[in-house]
């Protein structure tokens, strides 16, 4: 009976510090905003998430284009790494295909598309001192 608790003892450690780590996964959105092409074909997403815990804490931003009819998946163009919460970020259609975005604070480029469905996409720093485009 002995060893039958102790094995009991194990899984029930076991299944704890599961739970534990899992917990540990937290996430939020802190901020997020939507702009429609000019058209109305299209609709741009950008969220910023706060993550925690540790060894996973950071803040990213995300973009996303979604067509509003026909398949309405969400395409991921662009993801941001930053240290401040806010980075004033902009959708801009400057026409029907062509989204530009912008930000004002210093963020890492961790990921971006320059074209997704016929839309092109172009990225704009104007965080201090910096005057950036990136096509």
């Amino acid at each position: 009976m002995s060893k039958r608790v102790g094995i009991t003892g194990k899984v029930l450690c076991f299944m704890s510090l599961c739970t534990l780590v899992s917990g540990c996964r937290d996430v939020a959105t802190i901020w997020s905003t939507d702009s429609s092409s000019p058209d109305g074909r299209w609709v741009a997403s950008a969220h910023t998430d706060q993550y925690g815990g540790p060894g996973t804490a950071g803040i990213l931003s995300t973009v996303t284009l979604r067509q509003v009819k026909g398949k309405q998946d969400k395409i991921e163009v662009l993801q941001l790494s930053q240290d401040a919460t806010q980075i004033d970020l902009k959708l801009n259609w400057l026409s029907p295909t062509h989204l530009e975005i912008t930000y004002k604070q210093p963020a890492s480029v961790d990921f971006q598309a320059i074209k997704c469905g016929g839309i092109d996409i172009s990225i704009r720093d104007t965080s201090a001192g910096a005057v950036s485009s990136l096509q």
